[in-house]
């Protein structure tokens, strides 16, 4: 779901990432609110009183949505949840979970800590607004304080929309799963009308963008598109889970897998392996002992005109936790790893002794099997 990201500070236990794409939903809403919403609700003022409102505001927003996220996530620590932090991006933020909820009540609880928490926070700036309106503080701050707590709102509505992977969704998830005891049909359920939203608001942001509001338009369409591929993927995501869980990465793994000796230069690995065996990865070996691996990656950052004397033994990266892992784990753990190191094999290591590979492709290849044979609702 996200590109690069940033790690801001950790609160908690928890830490607060913040994915590139956010920055430019941070600025659109500063000029938003500098360049239209603030100069039409309160005129008069001066431009750079109206961008001070603007990146007071966007920080506020900011903090409200951490503040969401981090409630989900003290929730779901409660019920046992591994929460492995949170990260805003380009339409809000989310909290990472390693798995799903255990329970149907589990997800309930947690799904719904995020609009209550929203409705607080609005409900505590429309106090402070108020508040101010009567002590006369200056407009500037009324004015923020008022953003918000319709902002907060507005958040809490959107997040209750029984469309899955939204909080309503969430909710509206657990009560089906609560209900038939099958998360796998309250996910499948919760998904599509989670998607067939996605495709409203794809058709409004088309009607928006053709009657003139071209910004509008164009946010309501990428958020339609946004959520009805969250809606798919998060289904996927399930069906992919469901099925390796419990199965130890020693059943996906090639045993006996093409190495390479660490003391072949760069271009001869190339030549004699990456383009006889096309794998992006390969195990180095230094005699009988695993030395690391080498990955096309590294290769493309060695200059060219270096390959003909730069070793393997030089190149490669040396074994760690995040390409190496053990032929008893689960084969989720290993999906997980993959997709957090963005790499497409890893290593199998039993007490230090290489003992295979396994691959995106065999864990894909073997859940594509499962389902198609044991398809149920």
């Amino acid at each position: 779901m996200f590109g690069r990201s940033m790690k801001l500070f950790k609160l908690f236990g928890f830490e607060v990432k913040i994915d590139l794409s956010w920055l430019v939903i941070a600025v659109l809403v500063t000029w938003s609110l500098a360049k239209g919403a603030f100069p039409a609700w309160y005129p008069n003022l001066t431009p750079e009183t109206y961008w001070i409102m603007g990146v007071v505001g966007a920080l506020g927003l900011f903090v409200s949505i951490v503040a969401h996220e981090f409630c989900h996530s003290l929730v779901a620590r409660q019920y046992g949840m591994n929460m492995k932090g949170i990260t805003l991006f380009i339409f809000g933020g989310v909290a990472e979970m390693g798995d799903e909820p255990p329970t149907a009540k589990a997800e309930f609880m947690m799904a719904i800590a995020g609009p209550l928490s929203s409705m607080a926070i609005g409900a505590v700036f429309y106090l402070v607004y108020r508040g101010g309106e009567a002590g006369g503080w200056s407009t500037p701050v009324n004015a923020v304080t008022y953003y918000l707590c319709y902002i907060n709102l507005i958040l809490a509505a959107f997040n209750l929309l029984p469309a899955f992977p939204l909080d309503g969704g969430r909710v509206l998830r657990s009560i089906l799963w609560g209900a038939k005891d099958n998360l796998r049909w309250a996910t499948r359920v919760s998904s599509s009308i989670g998607s067939a939203f996605g495709l409203g608001l794809i058709f409004l942001g088309v009607l928006q963008f053709i009657n003139g509001n071209v910004i509008g338009g164009v946010w309501m369409f990428l958020i339609g598109m946004f959520l009805r591929n969250a809606a798919q993927i998060s289904y996927q995501q399930l069906l992919v889970r469901k099925a390796l869980e419990g199965e130890p990465v020693r059943r996906f793994m090639t045993p006996h897998p093409v190495t390479v000796p660490d003391s072949i230069t760069v271009a001869q690995l190339v030549e004699d392996y990456i383009y006889k065996y096309h794998h992006k990865m390969f195990p180095v070996m230094s005699g009988d002992k695993l030395a690391g691996c080498i990955t096309t990656r590294q290769v493309k950052d060695i200059p060219r005109e270096a390959w003909d004397r730069e070793t393997i033994r030089e190149a490669a990266s040396p074994c760690s936790d995040e390409n190496t892992i053990s032929p008893d784990t689960d084969a989720v753990k290993a999906l997980a790893m993959m997709n957090q190191s963005a790499a497409s094999r890893l290593l199998v290591v039993e007490n230090g002794r290489l003992v295979g590979i396994v691959s995106l492709k065999d864990l894909l290849d073997f859940f594509s099997l499962k389902v198609e044979l044991e398809e149920k609702d």
